[in-house]
């Protein structure tokens, strides 16, 4: 990948978490949780959020080497207990990041289209060589925002969507949940790596993304 491209997508991807965590913690706000707001995490001020591996060394990987994008910051704290309904607020707390995500693919996408058919080509903008540095930036952060929010989505712990299964399951079943919840990641990471159901789900959505800011 060329070297713009990879510092465009780094940045985008980084601006794109930064927030998914930080709607998180504004949710856990209104829900009536402080625990965020107390340790200073309700900030845009990306040095709080950084992890060194999850917010620097994997997006970098993958930028430079055009493997997947990937990339994490640290979780913003939450206290369910705080909240006023906490099976039923944690629904919302978990699903912000994954709405916000979505939220700024689609201002993202609306902006880059009404760009591209005001005349500017979007093969080129995608392209190194171009000079819409505008219309590159817009089209990448709508791909980035894009895959974070479905892939978030997905019913696997620790990912937001699994707060879904938690809030629909019989409250009798939630201690085989919790029981088998910390292996949700190696179930994630084995999808990850091994098999191409991941890419499989997200890649409708990336194809309807690009058909509606070209216009198809």
């Amino acid at each position: 990948m060329p070297f713009r491209e990879a510092v465009i997508l780094f940045g985008c991807l980084v601006v794109a978490i930064i927030v998914h965590e930080v709607s998180h913690g504004v949710v856990a706000l209104w829900f009536g949780d402080d625990t965020a707001k107390r340790a200073g995490r309700l900030t845009l001020n990306p040095l709080p959020h950084v992890d060194p591996i999850g917010s620097i060394l994997l997006p970098a990987m993958g930028a430079l080497s055009g493997l997947p994008i990937f990339g994490y910051a640290k979780p913003v704290p939450v206290n369910p207990a705080r909240l006023r309904s906490p099976r039923r607020d944690m629904v919302f707390v978990s699903l912000a990041g994954p709405a916000t995500n979505l939220l700024l693919m689609a201002i993202s996408a609306v902006i880059a289209r009404a760009m591209f058919h005001g005349g500017a080509g979007l093969a080129e903008a995608i392209d190194a060589r171009s000079s819409n540095l505008l219309l590159e930036i817009l089209v990448y952060f709508a791909i980035v925002n894009l895959l974070l929010g479905v892939f978030n989505l997905l019913p696997i712990p620790p990912l937001d969507g699994s707060a879904l299964v938690e809030r629909l399951l019989p409250r009798d079943w939630l201690p085989t949940w919790y029981k088998y919840r910390p292996y949700g990641f190696l179930v994630l990471l084995g999808l990850l790596l091994f098999t191409d159901v991941i890419g499989n789900i997200v890649q409708p959505f990336y194809d309807l993304l690009f058909d509606f800011v070209t216009g198809r």
